[in-house]
């Protein structure tokens, strides 16, 4: 457990931010100790998430994010821990602009549930490398490769404004002839992907929907959890909905 004297210089308001900036790996993980609680590892277990973590909210995990902002070497340092805690804690505070192939395929080999492969997607998916592993990633047989290969194209459909519709209407077709035969999780990643991509431009709406009444509805089992499969034509449509109502509104 944590010993008061090593987290106490952390607990002050005023200094508490510049000195988890220059957090140590040491101060770093006894912090997520003490942060976490038996309640959220009952949670996070039904979640597919194993014994090594503390069951750090994801509330505190983003405010240590806020205050940490980067810091790529803690970062490395939490991921080979190998608690689960700290390596979402790692995917926020890792530098995408110094981040290696190498350094995303190690990590990418430790992926074993879909809450740190999600985690992990996003940090993916800000990086120079995201174009050329979501491409690779999303044709690979392993659950956990293909989620995250499905999650970084349904993020860049999102927030690269650059590319162009062509690049991600492509994929669309794909979805469609392989999602049913696709593993659990990563079915529900191609779902999500076809939604960012029908939520690009009304051309894509048109696409998407077209694909996902085709498709019909995405059986993901989702455990013992509240988790649901979203509708992808109802959500397709109220993301072109949305995007409407703020042009007319702008």
């Amino acid at each position: 457990m944590p010993q008061t004297g090593d987290i106490a210089q952390l607990s002050p308001a005023a200094s508490r931010p510049a000195i988890l900036a220059l957090m140590t790996y040491r101060q770093a993980t006894l912090l997520l100790e003490s942060l976490g609680t038996a309640q959220n590892r009952k949670v996070y277990a039904r979640h597919g998430v194993g014994n090594e973590m503390y069951g750090v909210s994801f509330a505190d995990l983003g405010r240590l994010h806020r205050e940490i902002k980067k810091n790529h070497a803690l970062a490395q340092e939490l991921w080979r821990s190998g608690n689960h805690d700290a390596r979402v804690l790692a995917t926020m505070v890792a530098d995408p602009h110094e981040a290696s192939l190498q350094l995303l395929d190690e990590w990418r080999r430790d992926l074993d549930n879909y809450v740190i492969t999600n985690a992990f997607s996003r940090f993916v998916a800000a990086t120079r490398f995201a174009e050329k592993r979501m491409e690779q990633w999303t044709k690979s047989s392993r659950e956990w490769t293909g989620r995250a290969g499905w999650l970084i194209l349904a993020r860049l459909a999102t927030k690269d404004d650059a590319a162009e519709d062509e690049y991600f209407a492509a994929y669309i077709p794909i979805i469609e002839e392989r999602i049913h035969k696709a593993k659990n999780r990563v079915r529900d990643a191609m779902n999500a992907a076809l939604i960012a991509i029908g939520g690009r431009s009304a051309a894509l709406e048109e696409k998407a929907v077209a694909a996902a009444v085709r498709i019909g509805k995405v059986e993901v089992d989702h455990g013992p959890t509240g988790c649901k499969t979203p509708d992808s034509v109802t959500y397709i449509r109220k993301t072109g909905a949305r995007k409407r109502h703020r042009s007319v509104t702008c």
